[in-house]
């Protein structure tokens, strides 16, 4: 009877027997299923699904030795009759022969054909040989995902973990629906698989990494599933004829109801596709999961994006990995060094698998310290030698994925990875652009393939990057390619433009827009920074002076979103790069400047001879504004006040240059950077105060209509820094009202807060305490509004200050200091650009109020914050602070440690603009003098106090409120008074009063 069935039949038939045999295997039966399964292994000895089910019921039937010798017999075979090597599931399944215990093997749970499946759950899933870290939110949108769509792939960057996320998400999904089908009553159906389960007949892999040709994709599957054609056919007609790998396939998949996972889809694309769409519309109880770089772009189709791993989940993959190649490895004994290797490995698990492996090599520091070279660091040698040849290496892991890309997305990827930090689609293909390229096209592709990651919801809607190793593989793609400088410059000018006409926005209505542009873009406009600066040597005079051009632009047109940002170090550094591009143009003899109207980057360049000029007098006067002098003095990382050097010969020369440069009437000098003359010409001599150089400035403001932005920051200027004294006090309060006046009408919500801010302290120092209030809180309202949350913290901790000025209860002062605690916490961080102001008031009210311990510790944390070592005004300030709290604590002797130190900085920075906060500390100093028997010397320290804080002005920035230090001289003079005469004290006093500033000083 069986010689007269058709090939077609025959198939069937042994599939149905298979199907038998193996169900006998999986019920415990294996010693039963042998003879019949060897029967068919030796019909078809290439037949790898199937010799893997008769190794399996050896190893099930405890018969471990035999089915070693079977494994090696099936190997020895392929080798020789096919030149290859055993497949993933025969692989998978010796692996675990050779981990099996002799006693336990006979329990082991029993795979079908095609790899050996994990206990319950029928088909060919591979048991899995390593830990699975992470991943939990997706496994658990996984299970929801496979539930209600027919078909998801999942997407992603090769080396992101799909392959082993869709078989932790299959395998949870079979196994959480088969115990459903358990509890509500449904019982075995006598072949293994659970009546109610999802897929009862199974979850079956087919790996499609190792197919090279798209018609090869439906025999791959056949043979994942154990339905290959294994018989050879001979001469015979249409009825013998068999069909077609597809048809075959949709024959054996019709009637069953399981999970079908195409794995590794991506090279085969369309092929996959057409047999997830045949599939699925014909085999209504199939579902298909894929993983894929891109989508297969099949109707009903639900994308699943892959990325990198969680931060924690990274580390612990790095952790468990490392400690499996070096027993007794943490990666919480160097976890810095340990998160630098996750982040710039992008959190991809492939990636920090091969970076675990030279952790028998390196040290967590040493290999961070080696990842600019991540190709070779994670080279041959780093990868298992049992998986694809493509995840052996990093390098060849993104290879793969540049293989399979047309010469257009080549072209677009490597010229990506110039731009730092993402970017928006108009300067992807403004950058991009060049030759006949289609960029928009490409750039689609290229998310869809997940090479480029596009991020939705910006201000400017989508955004792309690249992944760091990407990037770094298509840098090197890009230097290969010749065209480097071609696209580096386009890139320099497409964020020279983007800066150059964003700039004015920044004071106006598209403020808090323009703000969060050039945050997100920062890094970009660097790059374009340090193009222009590798260029300056390359190339003809014309391209140098376009290069010195195009960098003078970018620090002009990013020097105001610097200062606002508290970026002092941008400032301070690419002004000092670029002023050195071109000639200084304050040598002498010196260029006079023309009058300009308009500044320099309202048009791009190139620029005239004059507009040139200008902008190179522009970044040397940013120079001088971020504390790195004019000559190169005082070109420090610390102490960035800049004070030390403004008394030197060659600093006063320069200034002196600067003056003579310009003049009061030149629109230049009302309008950043150029409002910097008038400070040069205070240092220099030119006005005999501080408040002559800010009158100076408000006068030549008010001279040109039209720029009330100008003059509404001129009155803040001086409203903020200038106490006018007893005969004048209501000056400080008019500029503040005209400045706001003024700046309402610009739309410059972060300057308008300054003026409110100026009208505030203001109204707190003549004690009107409720209006000082409104005005702080309206300017926390306006710089919210314009995302600056380090101003909200500071302008919430002088609201806390006034309304503890003005409480007139316990619980009023506990409300107060409680928000005061709260604008500390809110500014934690960002004591380099607040000053620590908040810290400062919460450290003066501990100690005001008798907690010098707590007080203390606010200062100690305020000194630890970073950026706080770069002004060493801040430092000479808190140093004063410390004294004040030893003199509460009876400490003199180190009160006065202390003050010196103070002293001794604020000397070197503040004895020629604000002499005031060098005489502020002479009152804890005359204090601590009492303390240790000096007392005469406390009474002259006060009397120079009298005579220097009593002139008509004063420069208002104190360590502390002026109530605070009101305090201070009742109880520091009482301490005096008390330890002598009255006609010492009247005649120390006196002494004290006919000291300079620099000569009472030197008393401490």
């Amino acid at each position: 009877m069986t010689s007269t069935r058709s090939p077609y039949a025959r198939q069937r038939h042994t599939e149905a027997r298979r199907d038998r045999l193996t169900a006998d295997v999986r019920l415990g039966r294996a010693e039963r299923a042998l003879p019949g399964l060897a029967a068919l292994a030796a019909e078809a000895p290439l037949d790898e699904p199937l010799q893997a089910a008769r190794i399996t019921a050896l190893r099930s039937a405890g018969r471990r030795a035999e089915a070693l010798q079977a494994y090696e017999e099936v190997r020895a075979l392929l080798a020789d009759r096919l030149g290859t090597g055993p497949g993933r599931e025969l692989r998978d399944l010796h692996a675990r022969l050779l981990l099996d215990d002799e006693t336990d093997a006979r329990n082991a749970a029993a795979p079908v054909p095609g790899g050996a499946a994990p206990i319950g759950v029928p088909g060919n899933l591979p048991a899995r040989l390593t830990s699975f870290v992470g991943r939990e939110p997706e496994l658990e949108a996984l299970r929801v995902e496979l539930r209600a769509h027919r078909l998801t792939t999942l997407t992603g960057p090769g080396g992101a973990g799909k392959t082993r996320l869709a078989f932790e998400a299959a395998e949870d999904v079979a196994r959480t629906d088969g115990d459903r089908g358990d509890e509500d009553g449904g019982g075995d159906r006598g072949d293994g698989a659970r009546a109610d389960g999802r897929w009862p007949d199974g979850v079956w892999v087919a790996e499609l990494a190792s197919v090279r040709e798209p018609g090869d994709v439906a025999e791959a599957v056949l043979t994942a599933l154990g339905a290959r054609e294994t018989a050879v056919l001979g001469p015979g007609g249409a009825e013998g004829a068999a069909p077609r790998p597809l048809d075959r396939l949709v024959e054996h998949c019709g009637s069953r109801r399981l999970l079908l996972v195409l794995d590794n889809c991506e090279h085969v694309i369309g092929a996959a596709a057409e047999l997830a769409e045949t599939i699925l519309t014909r085999c209504l109880h199939v579902t298909v999961l894929a993983t894929s770089r891109e989508p297969l772009g099949v109707r009903g189709e639900f994308l699943y994006g892959v990325g990198p791993l969680a931060r924690s989940a990274a580390l612990r993959l790095l952790g468990e990995r490392g400690a499996a190649a070096r027993p007794g490895f943490r990666a919480d004994e160097d976890e810095l060094a340990c998160e630098e290797i996750c982040r710039r490995l992008d959190g991809l698990p492939l990636a920090l698998e091969l970076a675990a492996a030279r952790l028998r090599l390196l040290t967590p520091r040493q290999l961070a310290d080696r990842l600019d070279d991540r190709f070779r660091l994670l080279g041959a040698g780093s990868g298992s030698r049992t998986v694809l040849p493509r995840q052996q290496t990093l390098r060849a892991v993104v290879d793969w994925s540049w293989e399979l890309l047309s010469e257009t997305e080549r072209a677009v990827l490597r010229r990506l990875s110039v731009f730092v930090g993402g970017c928006a689609p108009g300067e992807a293909e403004e950058v991009c652009a060049g030759g006949d390229v289609p960029v928009f096209d490409a750039l689609a592709s290229l998310v869809d393939k997940s090479l480029l990651v596009a991020v939705p919801g910006g201000p400017d809607g989508m955004r792309y990057r690249l992944l760091e190793t990407v990037a770094e593989y298509a840098a090197g793609r890009l230097s290969e390619s010749g065209e480097v400088k071609a696209v580096e410059l386009r890139h320099l000018r497409a964020y020279r433009e983007l800066v150059r006409l964003g700039e004015p926005e920044l004071r106006g209505p598209q403020q808090a827009y323009r703000l969060a542009q050039f945050e997100r873009e920062h890094d970009n406009v660097r790059a374009a920074l340090r193009t222009a600066l590798r260029h300056k040597d390359r190339g003809e005079q014309e391209d140098v002076r376009e290069r010195e051009q195009d960098a003078l632009c970018l620090v002009l047109s990013m020097s105001w979103f610097w200062q606002l940002r508290g970026h002092q170090r941008d400032a301070r550094d690419w002004s000092r790069a670029v002023a050195e591009l071109g000639p200084d143009p304050f040598e002498a003899p010196v260029r006079r400047a023309v009058p300009l109207a308009d500044p320099c980057t309202d048009l791009p360049p190139p620029w005239s001879d004059e507009q040139v000029w200008e902008a190179r007098r522009g970044v040397r006067l940013l120079r001088f504004a971020s504390g790195t002098g004019t000559d190169g003095e005082g070109d420090g990382d610390e102490g960035g006040g800049g004070g030390e050097f403004w008394g030197s010969a060659g600093t006063r020369a320069h200034l002196s240059r600067i003056v003579a440069a310009y003049r009061a009437d030149l629109p230049q000098v009302c309008r950043q950077p150029g409002v910097m003359w008038f400070f040069a010409g205070l240092i220099v001599g030119e006005w005999r105060s501080m408040g002559e150089a800010l009158d100076a400035m408000v006068a030549a403001c008010r001279a040109r209509p039209g720029r009330g932005w100008d003059l509404g920051l001129a009155l803040t200027l001086r409203g903020r820094m200038l106490d006018t004294g007893p005969d004048n006090e209501d000056r400080a309060a008019r500029d503040a009202d005209e400045a706001v006046s003024l700046l309402e009408g610009t739309g410059d919500l972060v300057i308008l807060a300054e003026s409110l801010s100026a009208r505030g302290e203001s109204y707190e120092r003549r004690g009107r305490y409720e209006e000082a209030a409104a005005d702080f809180e309206r300017a926390m309202e306006s710089c919210a509004r314009s995302a600056m949350p380090t101003q909200v913290s500071l302008f919430k901790a002088r609201l806390a200050s006034v309304r503890l000025e003005a409480a007139t209860g316990s619980k009023e002062e506990e409300e107060a200091e409680m928000l005061l605690r709260e604008a500390v916490e809110e500014s934690r961080g960002h004591a380099g650009r607040t000053g620590g102001t908040a810290r400062l008031l919460l450290a003066g009210r501990y100690g005001r109020t008798g907690r010098t311990a707590l007080a203390r510790k606010e200062l100690t944390t305020l000194e630890e914050e970073p950026g706080f070592r770069e002004h060493a005004l801040q430092i000479g300030l808190t140093a004063g602070l410390h004294g004040w709290l030893d003199c509460l604590d009876t400490e003199y002797e180190r009160a006065l440690g202390h003050l010196r130190e103070s002293v001794g900085l604020l000397d070197s920075l503040a004895r020629l603009v604000a002499p005031q906060l060098i005489v502020s500390q002479f009152l804890c100093a005359a204090w601590a003098k009492t303390g240790t028997g000096e007392t005469a010397d406390g009474a002259r320290l006060l009397g120079a106090y009298g005579r220097h804080t009593g002139r008509a002005e004063r420069f208002l920035f104190h360590p502390y409120p002026a109530g605070y230090e009101r305090e201070i001289r009742r109880r520091a003079e009482a301490q005096v008074r008390a330890g002598l005469d009255e006609e010492t004290w009247a005649r120390a006093y006196a002494e004290g009063g006919g000291l300079s500033v620099r000569e009472a000083a030197a008393l401490i």
